[in-house]
């Protein structure tokens, strides 16, 4: 059994929580900061949300076999920080009327929505490579398949805590629109982070030089390996499938909730939610550890499907706030499961190669699909209201319920790996 002590402990809380307040505000409020200061079209979320997706899955598949090559995790994580900071505080200067300046003769809405766009790619390179490739191999290094459930129950519920402590703190600086303070205090907490790591980490992994280094990054996509390693395609196939469900509605959650359901004071509803669906995760970490994480992936996924019909018919805050509660503690519990899954059957010393391919599963194919997905079932729904004479797209109830029916694909991966851990 790996035990983790004190201080490997210390590191997966601090990464993983910084890194989880800068993906909240990449994969949130860059979406309301879009669609509130620049343009409401949902298209432009969309390729926002894809091209993120494609700057992250090409940045792990060469900086993972990258740290896999050179045996060190740290580097890339301290300076990967510490730069993911520095582009997150540069958001604050992209408005209307500084594209107008820097752009005279293009259309200012057009040219900042791309700005933002560029620029979220720029943030994601960096954010991609100290915490998708490099600190995602550094904790499958550091534990094994006694303690797995438990590490991923924990960063499992470091989003949630993530959007607790931005929506019950600081949402009132996006609302009264302070965008520049708030992208400089958070850009700062990660880069502060970086220089954390230099001190507090201990390096994790040992050279792999199997092949060449374009040869290494292909490693996961060749026949035999995938041959040699069908559980893991299996649990990776499952993650992609729930990773689609799950970018079906979440682009446009907060939007959702404050424009359709109108609860303006929305931080309240998801605090309550984020709340209850952290406990349920952390709590179930040990269970899943002693009752298999196979035998209960399928009733977490059911549980995500609850809620998920039941945020379709909720309307009245309560109701919201049940149903929410119900999808968020289903949603936290399969991405820890399947997580550690895909940990459990990666190669050892392979962590690193490992990366792009998870990306591709977990980010790149569902940001790509599932966004679009939405918008277009946003769009079908014809839900629209007038501000300042700019007539904006609503999402409608309809993105739960296209997301519950993606879901169900699950059931076919699960299912094929249960009759290979069967043989």
């Amino acid at each position: 059994m790996a035990k983790l002590g004190k201080r490997s402990w210390a590191v997966i809380l601090l990464v993983g929580i910084t890194g989880q307040f800068a993906w909240t505000i990449e994969n949130m409020y860059f979406n309301v900061y879009l669609y509130n200061t620049i343009a409401s079209d949902p298209v432009y979320i969309a390729n926002m949300v894809a091209a993120s997706a494609i700057a992250a899955t090409l940045t792990a598949l060469l900086m993972g076999t990258l740290s896999d090559r050179i045996g060190r995790r740290k580097p890339l994580i301290v300076w990967g920080y510490i730069l993911w900071g520095l582009s997150t505080i540069s958001f604050g200067f992209i408005t209307l009327d500084n594209a107008a300046k820097w752009f005279p003769a293009a259309n200012a809405v057009s040219a900042a929505a791309w700005m933002v766009i560029i620029m979220d790619c720029v943030m994601t390179f960096f954010g991609s490579t100290a915490n998708d490739a490099a600190f995602n191999a550094y904790v499958t290094d550091i534990t094994d398949q006694s303690n797995r459930g438990r590490v991923e129950s924990v960063l499992a519920v470091l989003p949630l805590i993530s959007m607790l402590v931005i929506f019950g703190g600081f949402d009132g600086m996006t609302r009264s629109g302070q965008w520049q303070t708030f992208f400089l205090l958070f850009g700062s907490l990660v880069t502060l982070t970086g220089f954390l790591c230099a001190v507090l980490m201990r390096e994790s992994a040992s050279p792999v030089r199997q092949h060449g280094y374009f040869s290494d990054i292909l490693y996961g996509f060749r026949p035999a390996v995938l041959r040699d390693n069908r559980k893991l395609y299996l649990a990776l196939s499952a993650l992609f499938v729930f990773s689609v469900a799950v970018q079906i509605f979440f682009p446009y959650l907060i939007i959702y909730i404050q424009k359709y359901l109108g609860f303006e004071n929305y931080a309240v509803l998801l605090g309550i939610v984020l709340i209850i669906a952290s406990a349920v995760s952390v709590l179930s970490g040990g269970l899943i550890d002693r009752i298999g994480k196979l035998r209960v992936v399928l009733p977490a996924c059911a549980l995500m499907f609850a809620g998920l019909l039941g945020m379709y018919a909720a309307r009245a805050f309560w109701a919201a706030a049940l149903a929410g509660s119900v999808m968020m503690s289903g949603y936290m519990l399969v991405t820890a499961i399947l997580g550690a899954l895909v940990r459990d059957y990666t190669p050892p010393h392979r962590a690193g190669s490992f990366q792009g391919i998870r990306m591709i599963c977990a980010v790149l194919l569902p940001m790509v699909i599932g966004p679009y997905i939405g918008a277009a079932v946003i769009r079908k729904g014809g839900e629209t209201y007038t501000e300042l004479g700019v007539t904006k797209t609503v999402p409608t109830p309809a993105v739960f319920l296209a997301a519950a029916l993606a879901l169900l694909l699950v059931l076919i991966p699960v299912f094929a790996l249960n009759r290979e851990e069967k043989r």
